[in-house]
This record gives structure tokens, sequence and C-alpha cells, in this order.
């Protein structure tokens, strides 16, 4: 059942992501245009120029905050990366550590002081 959970969380993560590609790479533009302005913001000298590198950061950073589509794509493509990492991470044997020898000295140390506490 939780790996019918995780496919059915990556296909619906996976259309909405692909849905909202266009507003995501609006988003990168938008994104693009602020970091250009911040960065001529700082490098320039004279105030004519700072108030227009500051009006193109601040327009950059206005059109990306109001790009609201984008930031439930990037949510589902948290969601997809998400169930691909449960997806492919191996599940952990409780087995090996209560019947075998570990070599980690902290499970051992563990295991030995349960058996002196019994």
């Amino acid at each position: 059942m939780k790996k019918f959970g995780l496919v059915l969380l990556g296909i619906i993560a996976g259309i909405v992501a692909i849905a909202n590609l266009g507003s995501l790479l609006a988003l990168a533009l938008s994104a693009l245009i602020a970091y250009a302005g911040f960065h001529y913001f700082r490098k320039s000298d004279s105030t004519i120029a700072k108030l227009f590198w500051g009006g193109v950061l601040l327009i950059g950073l206005i059109t990306a905050i109001s790009n609201v589509p984008a930031f439930i794509g990037i949510i589902a493509i948290i969601g997809v990366l998400y169930a691909w990492r449960k997806w492919n991470s191996a599940p952990v044997d409780n087995n090996i550590i209560e019947h075998g020898p570990v070599s980690d000295p902290f499970v051992n140390f563990e295991r030995q002081w349960e058996e002196i506490t019994k």
C-alpha cells in the first residue's frame, strides 16, 4: 500500500509540475532579471544608474513573487523528488541488528547492555 501511495504521489505531482512548466520558466526569467538588477545595482556608482537598476530589481522581485503557479510547481517537483527518493531507498532490516554480528560498536553495545539488564 505504501508503494501505491508513492506511485500516486509521483504521478499527480509530475502532472502538476508539467502543467506549471510555463510558469516555472517565467519564474526563472523573473529571478534572472531580479539577479541582474541586484548585480548591476551593487556595481553602479551614479545615482541615476542605481535608481534604474533598483527599478529593474523591484520589477523582477514583484513578478517573481506574484507568480503563484510557479510556487505550486516547485512544491510539485519537491513531491516528485520525495516519491523518487522514498521509492529508491533500501528498507532497513532490523533482523540483522538483532541476530547477526554488526561492526558498529554502538549497536553491539546496545545489544550487550540489553543482555546484561535482563
